[in-house]
């Protein structure tokens, strides 16, 4: 019998819903610089690569775009202004907690790759009472490369000590797939993250509309795991991004 494989999971639109928290602390940021507040929905359009395009996409969007000289404190002040947020249980997407221990319970290795800083992922799973679930977290600022790059994927594996051959990325974007993809790994995607356009447009092995039906997708996975999507370029994966 097949050992169970491991897991690594995106965070934010897909164990949490993190867009009331980022959304706070970006219209706090904008205030003190004079800006308009952006919408919940300009706001969804706007996450998904990590705080530094957030910030950045935030002040295009409300005026000019800052100078290049200007992002590295904005982003310094959004992080201090997110990272003192407390955490809301209520942002864990329903199921994740369930799901998650009955993953582990069935001795699948479990990993965390993110593009949000690794000590606020960190600091957040573990107010969610999360943070034990994970075997290894690399963040956006962990290495030089950040997700669709594969090598935040793969380190993440070398610190669970599993190969790449079984492994799985479960995220809601083109991010995860690209990243997926490149690292030689499946992908299964959450329909209701922050993808832009239509989830079921991305060439994940499977697309699930609720976290409970992961160990099902899963077992799916292992059992009929299509042949590598090579004509599929993965210059076509980050376009989409």
């Amino acid at each position: 019998m097949s050992k169970p494989a491991p897991v690594i999971f995106d965070l934010d639109g897909t164990l949490i819903d993190s867009a009331p928290h980022l959304g706070h602390a970006l219209n706090r940021l904008l205030a003190e610089w004079d800006r308009p507040a952006v919408t919940g929905e300009m706001l969804r359009s706007l996450i998904g690569d990590g705080p530094r395009l957030l910030v950045e996409r935030g002040f295009a969007s409300t005026g000019r775009a800052l100078p290049v000289e200007e992002v590295g404190p904005a982003l310094a002040r959004f992080l201090d202004l997110y990272a003192a947020l407390p955490a809301d249980p209520d942002s864990v997407y329903p199921g994740v907690p369930q799901t998650l221990a009955r993953l582990a319970d069935a001795g699948h290795p479990i990993g965390l790759c993110t593009n949000k800083p690794h000590a606020i992922a960190r600091s957040l799973l573990g107010e969610l009472g999360l943070l034990p679930i994970f075997g290894a977290i690399v963040g956006g600022d962990s290495l030089p490369q950040r997700k669709p790059a594969p090598e935040p994927l793969l380190a993440v594996l070398a610190a669970l000590g599993a190969p790449t051959s079984a492994a799985v990325m479960v995220g809601d974007g083109p991010n995860d797939v690209a990243a997926a993809h490149a690292a030689g790994v499946a992908s299964i995607l959450v329909s209701y993250g922050y993808a832009h356009g239509n989830p079921a447009d991305l060439p994940a092995d499977r697309l699930i509309h609720h976290f409970t039906d992961l160990p099902d997708a899963l077992e799916a996975v292992r059992r009929n795991r299509p042949a590598p999507l090579s004509d599929f370029p993965i210059r076509s994966l980050l376009d989409m991004i």
